[in-house]
């Protein structure tokens, strides 16, 4: 996945800083499924949970992310499920969710994903290389 390699080159040496940000704009389940990501985050399982929900998805609101298969996601990848479901019924992360939300659609965001380096959108790029050299271009260096 692109942002594993980013966060191997460019996170993990302190280079860049690698912000998500949760556009949930396919109704109520896209809602949950981010909620979802946040609790798995309290368990250091963010990006486990996030590829998770991406290999299960079937469509826009066709029951893929109900509550009950949020919930064997969590199951499935190991996480504490008594934290995760305490956490889901608490919605603890609604109001960041949606903030990230309105943040989005501030930015004129219309699509998923969208990228921004250093404030900036970047546009569509396609290959992990593609990201690299905007980054490289961004920090001053031309590879």
């Amino acid at each position: 996945m692109i942002e594993r390699q980013i966060d191997e080159e460019f996170v993990s040496t302190g280079q860049v800083r690698f912000v998500y940000r949760h556009f949930s704009f396919l109704g109520p389940e896209s809602i949950r499924a981010a909620e979802a990501t946040e609790c798995a985050a309290e368990q250091g399982m963010f990006w486990e949970y996030h590829d998770t929900l991406f290999e299960n998805w079937a469509g826009e609101n066709r029951g893929a992310f109900s509550d009950a298969n949020l919930e064997r996601f969590a199951r499935n990848i190991n996480l504490n499920e008594e934290q995760f479901s305490q956490c889901m019924e608490e919605r603890r992360y609604l109001s960041r969710v949606e903030a990230d939300i309105d943040a989005a659609r501030g930015a004129k965001v219309n699509s998923t994903p969208t990228i921004f380096i250093n404030g900036e959108h970047i546009g569509a790029l396609q290959t992990y290389e593609d990201y690299r050299q905007a980054i490289l271009e961004a920090l001053g260096d031309q590879g």
